[in-house]
């Protein structure tokens, strides 16, 4: 932490950034300025690297992964250094959390506990890393052994999003290199401070060089060279399904590079009324608004039983009315600032939209002036049609939309009534109910009377078009893994020439 600031106040000048290539910091680029978005003012400098930076960062990965320093090494020796780093984590946890609420804009209290989440997230990595095995089949008669080998699938490049820098980052980066991979990140312009502090943290627990690389700039160079090299065997990209769309189709006109995606959401809480609706309505107010509704699993889409509706609303509203909009650095604010200024006019123009289209504001609708930084009150619309905009399209903002059903089979279809499959939650008394919603419901994660709950234990990702592909967990070891088989004759061949 720079001496000049503390973690509740502004820094005094622009932290300046270079690029992590190699196991080393690079500079001499030119630099991108961002401010805060919770305060208007500059915060960091990174660098705007060029595509020859990028095929340097991938050439480094490249060496790393074929002297096989990384992949070579026994599972326990990959397991050491992931522990080790979830220590420097765990001493670094408050400084990163500040630099991380300083370019993304959200509070404070919960940017450090998206670090412990990272640091269980290289913990359990750990373990994967010693679990990961093949398999072995003794059934192909006495003249014969087979065995299934799990090895890295290479170079990895990973493309992560500005609404959790982190966060998302570690829910990738342990797992990947638990499975033997190398890789070149490139983290959203506007937040990649943590990003590359990773490198610091990494390269003291022990990584070796250019097993992890960090190029900084814009998605429309960077991003795209990144998806298109030649070099790059697998990309993870987390984003909306749109880019996404983009990436397939750029990864398919290069090398068939492998793809995980964790894409859109248009997410689903639906509500019985056997809940307990004043936990259900702390859930969903939670849910919608967490990390400003900038959130992939964000529940946008309230369905709840008509019987109960108006009652559930009412008790939902009250609670919204109550969260704590304000500066990210105050320990007290529950919901911060939105993270760019193109993301702020978006959710406004959907609000104007959504009261254009008929739909009613309970409460919300508006931003909030707080003298500076851009803040938008947590919004609730009732009488929600489906062919509305903020009944279909991903918001990606504090606006929740409110629907009624009469009937299990209907809340189930109004569930899956969208092109996206990423998350849902239920929330019922009745254990027949819930498991029979939290089956029929297309979605990759599912929540019984909880939100947006569980470890990295737990593999994450999306159905229809939120993404391909698990993250987290011994599935997302195998993620970034190839299957090789492998057949053993025993004994004297039988010779096919006479």
């Amino acid at each position: 932490m720079d001496q000049r600031t503390t973690l509740h106040s502004l820094p005094q000048a622009p932290r300046e950034f270079g690029f992590w290539l190699d196991g080393a910091w690079e500079g001499g680029r030119p630099l991108f300025e961002r401010a805060s978005p919770g305060h208007g003012v500059a915060v960091t400098l990174t660098p705007k690297c060029t595509v020859a930076d990028l095929d340097a960062a991938v050439a480094a990965a490249r060496r790393a992964f074929e002297d096989r320093g990384w992949a070579g090494l026994s599972g326990a020796e990959r397991a050491a250094v992931l522990l080790r780093a979830a220590e420097i984590l765990r001493r670094r946890r408050d400084e990163i959390a500040y630099w991380e609420v300083l370019e993304n804009g959200k509070p404070i209290a919960q940017a450090r506990g998206e670090i412990d989440h990272c640091i269980a997230c290289f913990e359990v990595g750990a373990g994967a890393a010693r679990l990961l095995h093949g398999d072995s089949f003794n059934s192909l008669g006495d003249g014969l052994f087979g065995m299934v080998l799990r090895e890295p699938v290479g170079v990895v490049g990973l493309i992560t999003p500005w609404n959790f820098p982190f966060l998302i980052l570690c829910e990738r980066v342990p797992f990947i290199l638990a499975s033997g991979c190398t890789m070149v990140v490139k983290p959203s312009e506007v937040t990649s401070a943590t990003s590359l502090m990773l490198g610091e943290v990494l390269a003291e627990a022990g990584l070796p060089k250019g097993v992890y690389n960090v190029v900084t700039g814009s998605g429309r160079t960077i991003g795209q060279a990144l998806t298109e090299h030649p070099d790059v065997d697998m990309l993870s990209f987390t984003g909306s399904t749109g880019v996404g769309r983009s990436v397939v189709h750029a990864a398919a006109d290069s090398n068939f590079k492998k793809l995980g995606l964790e894409l859109g959401g248009k997410n689903p809480i639906i509500v019985f009324a056997d809940a307990d609706l004043e936990d259900a309505a702390d859930g969903a107010a939670f849910g919608i608004s967490f990390n400003t509704g900038q959130c992939c699993v964000s529940s946008s889409r309230l369905i709840v039983d008509r019987r109960v509706a108006a009652e559930f609303e009412a008790i939902l509203a009250a609670k919204m009315k109550r969260i704590v909009v304000g500066d990210p650095l105050d320990e007290a604010t529950q919901v911060g600032a939105i993270t760019t200024d193109a993301q702020n006019q978006t959710i406004l123009s959907y609000i104007d939209k959504g009261k254009a289209e008929g739909a009613k504001v309970l409460t919300g609708g508006a931003a909030i002036e707080l003298g500076r930084g851009s803040y938008i009150a947590p919004t609730l619309f009732s009488g929600v049609t489906p062919d509305m905009a903020i009944a279909r399209d991903e918001i990606f903002g504090p606006v929740l939309s409110s629907f009624t059903f009469n009937t299990t089979d209907e809340a189930i279809r109004l569930a899956n009534d969208t092109v996206y499959g990423l998350a849902a939650s239920v929330w019922s008394k009745n254990i027949d109910t819930a498991l029979t919603v939290s089956r029929r419901v297309r979605a990759g994660r599912f929540w019984v009377n909880c939100i947006m709950a569980g470890g990295p234990e737990m593999p994450l990702g999306g159905f229809k078009q939120s993404g391909w592909g698990r993250e987290a967990g011994v599935y997302g070891v195998e993620e970034y893994t190839q299957v090789k088989s492998v057949h053993v004759e025993i004994g004297k061949r039988s010779h096919w020439i006479k």
